[in-house]
């Protein structure tokens, strides 16, 4: 069987979980069957990978219309592919119209939902029309659509009620626990200038109102001076957020020490001592599919405080592996809390209550433990050429 993927994000050019998910799934299953990716930019080196730039007539375009024209590049090639496995609405398009082309299933897994992220319009203007349609219109014609949780299944067929539900599967994302496992950094942490002798909360993600980050920058005023924040936060969607997050950042060090704002992508052994150094993980989403970094941070041993929002719930257990804060959302797509000021009060007790409990190290251990049995990447490849060998018997 011939796989071909196609996705924007494959290393070294990766800042989100989908590019961390087809990473390990490709690595996985090309003990199996044959898997080609099909990539923007320029990956890395390996047989059966390859990469494409924006055309250069569509430089300067909007970003959808560069992502069209990515596309377009990729779709020659998936000629002899058995099927195409698209990864987020930048590979939707190219997958659409390779099925078509090609007369091949085209299965989808969906990592996010353009209908829940209706504050990309500050990022990409009418792009984000494009998007959308681009998005809804493989949606309705893929052969199979695989969510990376259950909560993620019932967006999706919220978001686009006229899809069969039959055609629609859930398999987690996963986590290599050898790769993140706890790890000892010691000179990493004195580089920047965390003190492993004191608490700390760490944050690890995108500058997007999809992560939550102001939110939790505003509840962090009420956590013990002791406790240092290490924000390991890049990537601004927009110059307005991050205006916004820098100008938060700069309030909390005017009012205390030991808050560590690390902006670059940091390698994976870098991060993995930070998350290992960490006492208390901090997931803010207010939309998240399913957290692929809340695994990361269970598999290096730490706790984890979450919102019980999207897929959230199926990864962090309360009283088991960390604590679940509940978040009453508006319902237009955003995710945004009804009581944004409650939503903060509520969320800074919860931090104080759990940075201040006796079972953080016992919680920690207890979320390594769930990471390994429920969510290894060969369960999760097994589980997804199910769902290949469905689509191809049609």
């Amino acid at each position: 069987m011939r796989v071909d993927f196609v996705t924007k994000e494959y290393p070294p050019n990766i800042y989100g979980g989908a590019g961390v998910h087809v990473t390990e799934l490709v690595s996985v299953l090309r003990e199996r069957i044959e898997a080609r990716v099909h990539a923007f930019g320029t990956p890395i080196a390996e047989s059966l990978t390859y990469g494409y730039e924006v055309p250069a007539a569509m430089q300067g375009a909007n970003p959808a219309l560069q992502t069209m024209a990515t596309d377009l590049e990729i779709v020659k090639n998936l000629a002899g592919a058995d099927l195409v496995h698209s990864h987020t609405w930048y590979a939707n398009f190219a997958g659409h119209i390779g099925s078509m082309l090609h007369s091949i299933p085209h299965i989808i897994t969906a990592h996010s939902l353009e209908p829940l992220r209706p504050w990309k319009r500050e990022q990409l203007g009418g792009g984000y029309e494009v998007s959308s349609f681009i998005e809804q219109s493989a949606y309705e014609q893929a052969t199979r659509i695989i969510a990376v949780s259950a909560g993620m299944r019932a967006d999706i067929l919220t978001s686009y009620p006229q899809l069969d539900a039959k055609k629609v599967e859930v398999v987690h994302n996963g986590i290599d626990s050898i790769k993140w496992q706890p790890t000892i950094d010691e000179d990493l942490l004195r580089h920047y200038s965390i003190d492993p002798n004191r608490p700390i909360v760490s944050f690890v993600g995108r500058i997007t109102r999809q992560k939550g980050l102001t939110y939790f920058l505003r509840a962090a005023r009420a956590l013990p001076k002791d406790v240092q924040l290490v924000l390991c936060a890049g990537a601004p969607d927009t110059p307005e957020i991050l205006s916004e997050v820098e100008q938060l950042v700069a309030e909390l060090k005017r009012e205390r020490d030991g808050v560590v704002w690390i902006p670059e992508h940091l390698p994976q052994k870098q991060l993995a001592a930070i998350l290992t150094a960490t006492d208390l993980f901090v997931c803010p989403s207010i939309y998240e599919p399913l957290g692929i970094v809340n695994l990361e941070a269970m598999a290096c041993g730490a706790a984890v405080i979450a919102n019980a929002t999207g897929g959230i719930p199926e990864v962090v257990v309360p009283g088991e592996t960390g604590w679940l804060v509940p978040i009453d959302q508006v319902t237009d797509g955003s995710g945004t809390p009804k009581e944004p000021e409650k939503f903060i009060s509520d969320f800074a007790g919860a931090l104080v209550s759990a940075i201040e409990s006796e079972n953080l190290e016992k919680f920690g251990k207890a979320g390594r433990k769930r990471a390994i049995d429920e969510f290894s990447w060969e369960t999760i490849a097994t589980r997804t050429l199910e769902v290949y060998n469905q689509a191809l018997q049609g």
